[in-house]
């Protein structure tokens, strides 16, 4: 091989050299542009679907929040009411026993003195228990 032939041969490799390396950078600026449009689709669909739904969610979300509170609140109040209830219901079954022992209590009084008078009305005559063993037979 002679020196132009060398030349030659070093001149293709380096026009292919430069050929190759002028590909990549295109390779390279269109995979940018391609990058940027669909980084542009990405951002155009999200102010698009995305954004108005996310909207909906939170105003959903909100409600939902208030909701919770209000049931929250009605709650406590319906627990307060029943609890009120309940030791005004204890405190009525309390005062209605009391009154009832009360007044048996009277009535047994009364029953017993009538018995009594009876007992000793009847019972002198015919019997002669001591007052004491004819009360304890009650």
């Amino acid at each position: 091989m002679n020196l132009d032939t060398t030349n030659v041969l070093l001149g293709i490799m380096a026009a292919v050299s430069v050929l190759e390396a002028l590909l990549l950078v295109g390779l390279g600026i269109g995979g940018f542009m391609m990058y940027r449009r669909v980084m542009q689709l990405v951002t155009d669909l999200e102010s698009r679907q995305v954004a108005p739904l996310r909207e909906k969610v939170d105003a959903i979300l909100a409600d939902v929040k208030s909701v919770t509170a209000r049931v929250s609140d009605q709650t406590e109040r319906v627990d307060h009411a029943i609890a009120g209830t309940m030791d005004r219901v204890d405190e009525t079954a309390e005062r209605v026993k009391d009154t009832v022992r009360e007044k048996v209590s009277h009535a047994v009084g009364v029953a017993r003195g009538v018995r009594a008078v009876i007992m000793s009305l009847l019972g002198s005559d015919s019997r002669h228990e001591p007052p004491a063993a004819a009360a304890g037979r009650v």
